[in-house]
């Protein structure tokens, strides 16, 4: 891909991008124990520093990680122009779309999941799909500054074993009051002390960033290799 096909990412979030209609997998070097289809979220590709490192700390624990982008971050590669996300319609269109063609390279379970938006959307189809487990980093349980228009109705009737990895002070979503909020019983919170929505803590904290994201992946994995 020539360099203009990638300007317009952001920064530090490509590296060697793969063309529109690619995917990138993460296996593990030993056999794999669970396989995850693993979306990005809203601002950021497919290959972006966090969703990169997350997935090759997860094959490193024996998950293969398949991820892929949504149209509009496809053609946002392409182009370089910004995009807002498509329409929510379009992004599970494209998320049922990936987990067909997956299911049919994969033997055993199959689990879904993502950052952010991209778990959002995963969250919305994980029973429909009938997807082995869900798992979501920095869940967006309300816009910025509406935590008083949460998206969860879904959440309360979810069915399939769910994980949410959620740093303490998300802005989307944080400790006191994702507390308030009746959710399903399938689903599991896990909190990371201090951590925003890309589970970054304070420094005042006595945490790192890595150690956040080691501690997200032994949390992810251990959930999804059962």
């Amino acid at each position: 891909m020539g360099k203009g096909q990638s300007a317009g990412i952001d920064p530090g979030q490509c590296a060697q991008p793969p063309g529109r209609d690619e995917w990138l997998w993460n296996r593990p070097v030993a056999a794999t124990q669970a396989t995850l289809v693993f979306a990005h979220g809203a601002g950021a590709p497919m290959d972006s520093e966090f969703m990169t490192q997350m997935a090759e700390m997860l094959a490193a624990r024996g998950v293969s990680v398949l991820r892929f982008e949504f149209d509009y971050m496809a053609a946002r590669r392409l182009d370089g122009k910004k995009r807002p996300p498509n329409p929510q319609a379009k992004l599970l269109e494209t998320w049922r779309g990936v987990y067909a063609q997956v299911r049919q390279q994969v033997a055993g379970p199959l689990a879904i999941g993502g950052k952010s938006m991209g778990g959002r959307m995963a969250s919305l189809l994980a029973d429909e799909l009938g997807a082995a487990a869900l798992v979501c980093l920095g869940y967006p349980f309300y816009a910025v500054g509406k935590p008083d228009k949460p998206r969860i109705a879904h959440l309360a009737e979810l069915h399939t074993p769910t994980l949410i990895v959620q740093g303490e002070r998300d802005a989307l979503g944080d400790r006191q009051t994702v507390a308030g909020y009746q959710l399903s019983t399938a689903i599991t919170l896990h909190w990371l002390a201090s951590g925003d929505h890309d589970l970054k803590p304070l420094k005042r904290s006595g945490f790192s960033h890595e150690q956040h994201m080691q501690a997200a992946a032994d949390a992810l994995a251990g959930f999804l290799v059962r």
